[in-house]
């Protein structure tokens, strides 16, 4: 039997996926979380197969809570399932440890066969994203400012190119205004780039 932990901030976000996936096989036990902490005491009690896990749970940054889970379980496969597109976070994931990243718009068969790939144990990667790794691997070093910036600069940039002030953001963070200023003293081109984004 299968046993795979749903890892959303969003109910009816887990209830439509553990209906997907039980359509495909009813042999599935699961587990939900819905806040990094219930997440991270069910990862550390429990045996799971796979995490399905959302990038945005409530304050906290998914990708940190990755990294948590992989602390505590190095080799549990984690299959990142967000609304944010590949180009955006993809990479990080799989620098933090994902296993596989597809988007919440992927169709059903597309989402069965990303957790399939995950619970055996393999890596998925979406056909555009294989594509963009390829077309990076040809092109060598020369990557855009932002894939330079570390995770938390980049969860920063992101922020202020949302409109949030540098306050709201330490806030959020639970850093000090200060750090925060001194991350936004990065190269010209990274904030350029998360200017001109899509955020």
């Amino acid at each position: 039997m299968k046993k795979i932990l749903i890892i959303d901030d969003h109910e009816i976000v887990r209830d439509g996926l553990k209906k997907i996936v039980n359509e495909q096989s009813e042999d599935i036990t699961f587990g939900e979380a819905s806040t990094a902490p219930e997440a991270l005491r069910l990862v550390a009690e429990q045996d799971w197969d796979i995490v399905v896990l959302d990038l945005s749970l409530g304050g906290r940054n998914g990708l940190e809570v990755l990294k948590e889970l992989k602390q505590i379980r190095p080799g549990l496969p984690v299959l990142i399932l967000s609304m944010h597109s590949e180009e955006q976070y993809a990479r990080r994931a799989f620098k933090a440890g994902a296993a596989g990243y597809i988007t919440k718009d992927s169709p059903r068969a597309e989402l069965l066969n990303a957790i399939n790939k995950v619970a055996e144990g393999r890596k998925y990667v979406s056909g555009a994203l294989a594509e963009e790794l390829v077309i990076d691997l040809e092109r060598g070093s020369d990557r855009p400012p932002h894939e330079t910036l570390s995770d938390r600069e980049f969860e920063v940039m992101r922020l202020i190119a949302s409109g949030r002030t540098v306050s709201q953001i330490a806030d959020l963070l639970s850093l000090s205004d200060g750090t925060i200023r001194c991350i936004t003293r990065l190269p010209i081109g990274s904030q350029a780039f998360l200017a001109s984004s899509k955020y």
